[in-house]
Order: C-alpha cells, then structure tokens, then sequence
C-alpha cells in the first residue's frame, strides 16, 4: 500500500481531478465512493485503484486483498484526504476509480427509456436505477442531461450504472426516429397527453422522459407515436420526474411479454 497524507500530492490532485466532468472524460474513469458499488466494480474487473482510509483496513481487507491479487494500486489515505476527493459529505472510508464503460454501439431489446433534458443528478440516477429493477434494457440520455458519472448520479443508481447500458447522444430525435423506423413506439410524456394506463404500449417502446423544467423538447415530440400523460386525479398539476418514469416503466413491464431475463 502507498501511504499519503497530505491534500496537496499529485496523487490527490488528481483524484480531486474527477470530480469535474471534463476530468472524467479526460481520464476515461470516474470516482466511485460507495463501498457497494467499489465491490461490484472490483467484481467486475473495472477498478483502476482503490483508496481507503487509514484506521479502516480491516473493515475493508477483502477488497484490499481483491485489488493486490488483480495487481491494483492500493493508495491508503489520511482521513482529511478521503475528505478532499470525496463528494460525500459522510465518506465511508472507501473508494475507487473505475473505468468508463464504452459507450454501446446502439441499444437493443424491448423496452428502452429515453432522458430528454433531465437535468437533476438524482433523477437521471433514479431513473436508471428504477429501469434497471422494472427489466428495461437500455436508456439514451440526451447532451442536456445531468452527467450519469457525477457523485450525484451515481450515488441515486446504487450500482445500477453497471448494469444498464447507456448511450449519450446530442441528436435525441434522430436516435428516437431510427428506433421509430426499427419498429419501435415512441412514448413522449407531456401533460395534456392522452391517459397512459389506457393507450401505453407493452413491447417494443421507448419511454420518453422530459426535462423537469420543459418537458419533453418540441422536436422529440415530433417523432414520438404516442403522447401519454399519467391521469391526475388529486389536486396535483404533476410528478416528479423520476416518480412518473417509475409508475410508468412498471406499468409498461407488467404488461410485456419479453423483458430481461
């Protein structure tokens, strides 16, 4: 193990370095700080290094132990320096960097979800997170959307984010018209849409979740084949996003016939 202590090691500068967008991108790995996801990225053979906090080894000696046997570099860490590279505000004395998966070269199966726009961390997170537990098979998240590799988002996908495949794109409609020429429905969600538990497809669609600000964008309305909207039947004007993409993904899976295995 490499000891370090001091904030200021070029270590830890760039560790600091991942908490930017452009230095993940740069880097081609992002910073995962949750123990649960550091051992399904180790599983994985994703990991780059890992770092835990001194006084804290044995609490983590399997995963210790997991990385020297992969030959990873195990930094072991000062509790102000956990501190300066965690975006925690509670850092559980573990983490690591990971990889980048490659982005897939399309998305395939039956049922997708599309983020038009969604801005906030933690509905990007949760959105991917709840697709992933109703069986979707792929999600494509706009330019516009919230960076599925900050702290924020990956935190709100609790792991999910190794599992379901994702596919960024700045041409959204584009994406959503290829599929709607591949066979696919094209669900767009906007208030004043036709009730969704009576006209949503089952098989072969694409959820389209729009921003939380604007909805879904005028041009992926343009090639959407349905436009739903969950009724309202209270006093509420509207959901959350990520309440609204999880009723309706479970509604659109209890009805499929061919979601994953």
């Amino acid at each position: 193990m490499k000891q370090i202590s001091s904030i200021h090691n070029p270590a830890v500068l760039a560790l600091r370095e991942l908490q930017r967008a452009k230095g993940r991108r740069e880097r081609g790995e992002f910073l995962c700080e949750s123990a649960k996801m550091v051992r399904e990225a180790l599983a994985l053979g994703l990991c780059h290094s890992l770092i835990v906090e001194q006084g804290r080894e044995a609490d983590y000696a399997a995963e210790c132990a997991q990385a020297q046997q992969r030959n990873l570099p195990v930094l072991l860490v000062t509790s102000p320096v956990m501190q300066a590279i965690s975006e925690a505000k509670t850092p559980q004395g573990i983490a690591a960097t990971v990889a980048i998966p490659p982005a897939p070269d399309g998305l395939r199966g039956n049922l997708l979800v599309a983020l038009d726009g969604v801005q906030d961390p933690g509905n990007v997170g949760t959105i991917l997170r709840t697709a992933d537990a109703a069986g979707f098979e792929g999600a494509l998240l706009s330019d516009a959307c919230a960076d599925l590799y900050s702290a924020k988002t990956l935190r709100a996908t609790m792991g999910s984010v190794f599992r379901m495949p994702a596919l960024r794109t700045d041409a959204l409609a584009d994406a959503l018209l290829a599929l709607r020429n591949a066979g696919y429905a094209v669900v767009a969600t906007e208030l004043g849409g036709a009730d969704f538990y009576e006209y949503c497809p089952h098989d072969r669609c694409v959820l389209v979740i729009g921003s939380e600000g604007q909805g879904v964008s005028a041009a992926v309305r343009g090639v959407a084949t349905h436009h739903l909207a969950l009724p309202m039947r209270g006093g509420a004007e509207s959901l959350n996003a990520a309440v609204a993409a999880g009723i309706m993904m479970y509604e659109m899976a209890r009805g499929s016939g061919a979601g994953r295995d």
